[in-house]
């Protein structure tokens, strides 16, 4: 990753990738009831942001998105999906940016390319939390989770784009089955239910959810979950291969 940002800094025209065409990354995982969100810390300049790229021109959007996420996650068998375009002119502030490159001692013409403005395109993650390994790229101090609860100020319209998201992934939740992309490979009910009500921002009824949940025809009970009494341990689920 530090060939690819030197690359993009030194190639003042963009000469190899797509014109005004960005990525950012909305990378979620669900951890111990928190919905969390992945987001790098720039060196030197207190900015956090979306985990975002450029497209190659002999490659596909949706693997340049896996690319991204695969440098950021160490990840590459994860849910993904494209839900936004974002294109205000609103956007397009060229400070933060000069900003993060002057901490590399970079100091562009104002026509380079990586200070144009910029399309992006939006992708949602879902990643277990447990298997991911966050990795800054070269001009980043850190790649962390943060708790959607509690985020940092962002930069440029990044809050929106995260909004966005979180919404999309409600709309989506049932008919796209996104709770299972985010738990374990066996959980309990309560589990389940617990991550619907972190997204949702609400509480469910237990004996309504787990009649909808089984309605799917997507779960396989598989053992209990031993944890004292056997008159109390829950029951053990599995997500059916193939159903999703």
């Amino acid at each position: 990753m530090d060939q690819e940002f030197k690359k993009q800094e030194t190639n003042s025209t963009g000469t190899g990738y797509l014109p005004g065409l960005a990525i950012d990354t909305v990378i979620f995982g669900f951890h111990e009831s928190e919905l969390k969100v992945l987001l790098l810390t720039y060196k030197n300049t207190g900015f956090f942001a979306l985990p975002g790229g450029f497209v190659h021109e002999d490659e596909d959007i949706n693997q340049a998105a896996r690319r991204i996420l695969f440098h950021r996650t160490g990840l590459k068998d994860i849910y993904l999906e494209q839900f936004y375009t974002f294109g205000d002119k609103s956007r397009h502030d060229t400070a933060p940016l000069k900003k993060i490159m002057a901490a590399r001692g970079f100091f562009p013409e104002d026509n380079h390319w990586l200070l144009s403005r910029f399309v992006s395109i939006g992708y949602y993650a879902l990643v277990d939390f447990t298997k991911a390994i966050p990795s800054p790229d070269s001009i980043s101090d850190s790649c962390d989770w943060f708790n959607l609860t509690d985020l940092p100020g962002l930069m440029q319209d990044h809050q929106h784009i995260i909004a966005k998201a979180l919404q999309t992934i409600q709309l989506d939740l049932d008919h796209k089955l996104i709770g299972f992309n985010l738990l374990p490979e066996h959980f309990t009910m309560g589990e389940l239910q617990g991550l619907y009500e972190t997204i949702l921002n609400k509480k469910l009824l237990r004996a309504a959810f787990q009649r909808k949940m089984l309605s799917f025809g997507v779960l396989e009970r598989i053992a209990k979950k031993w944890t004292g009494g056997a008159h109390k341990a829950p029951y053990l689920y599995k997500f059916i291969s193939g159903s999703k």
